[in-house]
């Protein structure tokens, strides 16, 4: 039977000859030529001044919370949707993520709902530019400066993502990406925060080391965390940056095959919308149910995962979520997310894969439509 992921890596150019470059030199852990070079030139992707690089996305964003100075009893607002580690981190300082409903567009943070949720408790937002669709940064940072908030972009999947010609991760005061495996570009694990705020630049360096002071070696003015990326890391992202253009036209590629193969099944799914100010990277193609909630969600998963095609489904809102659980409605959040499915998205995906694909979920929305 035909074997279709739903996610891989697309190794392509320099990441094997970087990779022994470390290993012949012996500069194998967190010190090493490739580290600079890969902050340099993701710094210079995103059109920002600085970036830093740590181990993995999840502290990347607990490492630009620590520097944006989050304290105990503090409140930041998240969008309902995402993946856990955006309200996670801001539970690792002691503080309370603040759930908002979500645009049923995108599942991005809806602006108009955020002022309902701003107390004297709250410090910042984390806008989250989910599943490739940047947020509406315009609207947000007006009402951030409306109220002197910070704003945190959790760009984990947006990499290349754009808001009225503006990349992702240079637009808030800082930007948090994830280079674990399955994204867009990857280093196995890591992480980088982006910023044009050379103080913020500094403390980030600073408390990623331990806290170790850069001009006295073992003296320690702050509690610091061990969030270096390696070297090898490194040696493999900048590989994988060096051909993200190559990335993302593919990608972009591949939804636009998936739209058109997917345009005879609208009675029954509808298909990714964006708005025009955004530039969107297909880091997950996404279909949404038309009728029915979570059971046929998970039906037509099994369904397609016993045809040889993996899928995922869409995030869980974290205010079903036992940790986050809250008894409020968010009602596009409640309405989209247990309809949603994640199809296969990787360059390893072929036209013929995707008519396969197209071909079994017509098969079994006929199969459906037959039996209701």
């Amino acid at each position: 039977m035909r074997q279709i992921s739903v996610a891989q890596p697309s190794l392509l150019g320099n990441e094997f000859k970087y990779v022994k470059d470390c290993l012949d030199t012996n500069w194998i852990s967190s010190n090493g030529k490739y580290i600079e070079l890969f902050e340099k030139k993701f710094a210079d992707f995103c059109n920002t001044k600085y970036a830093v690089a740590t181990n993995n996305g999840t502290t990347s964003l607990h490492l630009s919370l620590v520097a944006l100075n989050l304290q105990l009893g503090d409140e930041v607002l998240i969008p309902t949707v995402t993946y856990i580690a955006t309200a996670n981190t801001v539970t690792y300082c002691g503080a309370k993520p603040i759930l908002v409903d979500v645009c049923p567009r995108t599942l991005n943070i809806l602006p108009g709902e955020i002022e309902k949720k701003i107390t004297s408790k709250t410090k910042g937002i984390i806008a989250v530019h989910l599943y490739g669709h940047p947020a509406d940064m315009d609207e947000i940072q007006k009402i951030a400066k409306k109220y002197n908030l910070w704003v945190l972009e959790d760009a984990a999947e947006a990499h290349g993502a754009e808001v009225n010609g503006r990349k992702v991760g240079g637009i808030g005061n800082c930007g948090s990406f994830s280079f674990f495996g399955n994204k867009i570009i990857t280093t196995g694990e890591g992480g980088i925060v982006t910023t044009n705020d050379y103080d913020l630049y500094e403390k980030l360096k600073l408390f990623r080391g331990q806290g170790m002071d850069p001009k006295r070696r073992y003296w320690f003015p702050v509690i610091g965390y061990n969030y270096r990326m390696t070297n090898i890391q490194a040696a493999i992202g900048l590989a994988q940056l060096e051909e993200i253009d190559k990335i993302l036209k593919k990608r972009e590629e591949l939804a636009k095959f998936y739209n058109e193969e997917l345009e005879n099944l609208k009675d029954y799914i509808t298909i990714p919308e964006k708005f025009s100010w955004a530039k969107k990277v297909h880091w997950m193609y996404n279909i949404f149910l038309k009728d029915g909630g979570e059971l046929q969600r998970d039906n037509l998963i099994k369904y397609l995962s016993s045809k040889g095609i993996e899928t995922r489904p869409i995030f869980y809102p974290m205010h079903v979520l036992p940790p986050y659980i809250e008894k409020k409605s968010f009602p596009n959040a409640d309405l989209v997310t247990y309809r949603g499915i994640s199809l296969p998205t990787h360059l390893g995906v072929s036209s013929e894969d995707v008519k396969y694909i197209v071909n079994m979920l017509s098969t079994f929305f006929e199969s459906f439509k037959k039996t209701a």
